[in-house]
């Protein structure tokens, strides 16, 4: 029977006493028992299903953050409650999906069947419990563990769930987990379908917001894979006709060699062409769920891709020149699919389904049937993607020799690389601790003296620094020869692991550390334009980031700590990364404000570097998107020193007075 508003639980005492329990369960780690500690039947303990969720949220949605990149926690349980919107979508229930993001509320609501309106409480707050166990009623869904919604519930503030069946509705309201109130079944005239409402606990994420930089592609990734559904966000509407077509066109940076394939079938779709780039870059996609990892489906396309364009030219191409320039887009529908982790970013899967063919063989046949023919169709985009293969092959062919024996340097300096300090854990460590591997991260330095602060307080676990010598080389207009020519970014290139392709990738963080002076944006700005130039899907993926470090030191001159003096009170330091953040600072210490610019990293005293690279570090990823007109700002900025160069630099001239800073 529907417990009413009057009888549900007391909320204050049911989550007092879970976050009581969960509390003493914590054991801190430098705490020694001074007596032996007896392991008995009271050691042994079940936890509900809201407390451990919250006591290890990692488990189930991967990293927590506060929202500055794309894989915060805050972003997956957005996910996990649209997933279930999309799964009605793909059984053909529902052409729209509402989402409104009103600060830190998050509210879904999509038009399919609704949950039973029995199974309404169930559905959120008892684990392992849900439709998708059953193939027939979600033959090829995304959620198929019973967890994501109540991942979501448990880990938000306020949760609230109403579903409209028939004519007929049930809402229920939790926090944390906990059931407050539910309201009997009752009629209403709004439309069948399924609501989601919550606000994600600021107690689990901190301080944290959405972006609309990562929402607005991760919504239009389901209208893509989708089409025909719309999604309208904060009133605006995104609905895709061509599918995957779209989804390149808005991703690509470079325009096409020729036009886009786009080929679909039963549970596959695909969309390849080439661009004048280097390396590749795909996206890739099983149930509509986007698999940033890739998995099988992606290793399979890999080798199918290229294996048909070669069987197909009659030409003893090899792979990689075959696949140089490609981007392609891939999505397959898999029946119980196996992913590699909660967060679902890396099939597992070998087989399409129970009874179905492997994965290999399902992508392989597709290709070998469909991309033949379409090329015997389209001769002009078979002359085309010929042209690249070749251009491919011969500059492959004429670095072969420099390329060995910059591969031969690299790995004999590798073995006592002065400019590499390595750390112990890497990305692609795939026996490592997961969150670990993720924290991995190299520092790009100018100069010894930069790396100096960052080499000593560093986590020599997961933190690696690589000194330059000084400026690089501007790499704008040259060929990828001299990657291997220049001892630096060969050295570079050598260290980060990516010569081939980037799926080796030693570290996640590729993180640029250089000095806030005119000098340090000028090296920055050559280290972006090499990545550009010839790993454009580094900073596609999202692992090249700039440092932020505060460029003044504000504090209180009466009790500052000195060498050799003690302080007179508590310490009063505050570390500005703008004037803004300056000017606030002055205003709270008065007259007693003593300020410090930083115009080096080698100023920063490795105590103080410390909070810096912390957890907490102040980080800006860089982006890529179309819409950016790379190729122009490159042409502008990083090419030739025209007269309209040097016209906007006089225009925009800027001198900083320097006299009132000490």
């Amino acid at each position: 029977m529907a417990q009413d508003f009057n009888d549900s639980l007391n909320p204050a005492d049911a989550i007092g006493k879970l976050e009581m329990e969960a509390s003493e369960m914590i054991i801190p780690v430098n705490d020694v028992p001074a007596v032996d500690v007896q392991y008995n039947e009271d050691n042994i303990k079940t936890m509900e299903w809201q407390e451990h969720i919250r006591l290890r949220p990692g488990m189930y949605i991967g990293k927590l953050g506060d929202g500055t990149n794309s894989d915060d926690g805050i972003y997956v349980l957005l996910k996990e409650v649209l997933d279930n919107s999309i799964d009605e979508h793909m059984m053909g229930y529902g052409r729209q999906i509402d989402v409104d993001i009103t600060g830190s509320t998050v509210t879904v609501r999509d038009y399919g069947r609704g949950v039973p309106l029995g199974s309404v409480i169930d559905v959120a707050s008892k684990m392992n419990t849900g439709a998708k166990y059953d193939s027939k009623a979600f033959k090829k869904s995304v959620g198929l563990n019973g967890v994501g919604i109540k991942a979501v519930n448990a880990l938000s503030g306020s949760f609230e769930i109403m579903s409209v069946r028939d004519g007929m509705m049930k809402r229920a309201r939790f926090s944390k987990g906990v059931l407050l109130d539910q309201t009997d079944i009752v009629p209403t005239e709004e439309p069948n379908g399924t609501r989601v409402q919550f606000t994600p606990d600021m107690a689990v994420f901190r301080e944290y917001a959405y972006r609309d930089e990562y929402i607005v592609p991760l919504l239009k990734n389901y209208t893509f894979l989708n089409t025909g559904l719309a999604i309208v966000y904060n009133g605006r509407r995104m609905v895709s006709r061509n599918g995957l077509l779209d989804l390149l066109r808005e991703n690509m940076t470079k325009e096409p060699l020729y036009p886009l394939i786009h080929l679909s079938g039963d549970d596959i779709e695909i969309a390849l062409t080439h661009a004048d780039q280097y390396g590749e870059e795909y996206y890739t996609f099983v149930n509509g769920q986007h698999t940033t990892q890739g998995g099988t489906h992606l290793t399979a396309f890999k080798e199918a891709v290229a294996r048909t364009i070669k069987e197909y030219y009659e030409k003893n191409f090899d792979y990689p020149d075959i696949r140089n320039g490609m981007i392609a887009a891939v999505s397959v529908k898999v029946e119980e699919p196996v992913f590699e982790s909660q967060t679902k970013t890396k099939l597992g899967s070998r087989d399409i389904g129970p009874n179905g063919p492997t994965v290999s063989k399902f992508v392989s046949d597709f290709l070998k049937h469909e991309l033949d023919n379409y090329l015997h169709r389209e001769p002009d985009t078979a002359e085309a993607m010929l042209r690249k293969i070749q251009d491919s092959e011969r500059e492959r062919k004429a670095m072969a020799g420099v390329a060995k024996i910059a591969r031969e340097k690299a790995k004999k300096v590798n073995l006592h690389n002065k400019k590499l300090l390595d750390c112990r854990i890497h990305l692609n460590d795939a026996k490592a601790d997961e969150k670990k591997r993720f924290s991995s991260s190299i520092f790009i330095t100018e100069g010894d003296s930069a790396a100096g602060s960052i080499t000593k307080i560093r986590d020599v676990e997961t933190q690696a620094v690589f000194s330059l010598r000084g400026k690089p080389l501007n790499t704008y207009g040259l060929t990828r020869k001299i990657v291997y020519t220049n001892d630096e970014f060969n050295l570079l290139q050598a260290a980060l692991n990516i010569e081939d392709d980037i799926d080796n990738l030693r570290y996640n963080k590729v993180i640029i550390a250089t000095d806030a002076d005119v000098d340090g944006m000028h090296i920055r700005l050559l280290l972006i334009t090499f990545f550009l130039q010839f790993f454009p899907d580094l900073i596609k993926k999202g692992h090249v980031y700039v440092l932020q470090t505060p460029l003044f030191r504000v504090r209180n001159k009466l009790t500052a700590r000195r060498s050799g003096k003690k302080s007179k009170g508590p310490e009063e330091t505050y570390y500005c990364y703008s004037d803004e953040e300056r000017v606030t600072a002055i205003d709270r210490l008065g007259v007693n404000a003593e300020i410090t610019r930083f115009k080096g990293l080698g100023e920063i005293s490795p105590e103080e570097f410390r909070g810096f690279i912390g957890p907490d570090m102040r980080l800006d990823r860089v982006t890529l998107r179309k819409e950016d007109a790379v190729a122009e700002l490159l042409e502008f900025y990083m090419g030739k020193n025209t007269m309209d160069r040097q016209n906007f630099i006089i225009n925009n001239l800027v001198v900083e007075d320097d006299s009132q800073i000490s």
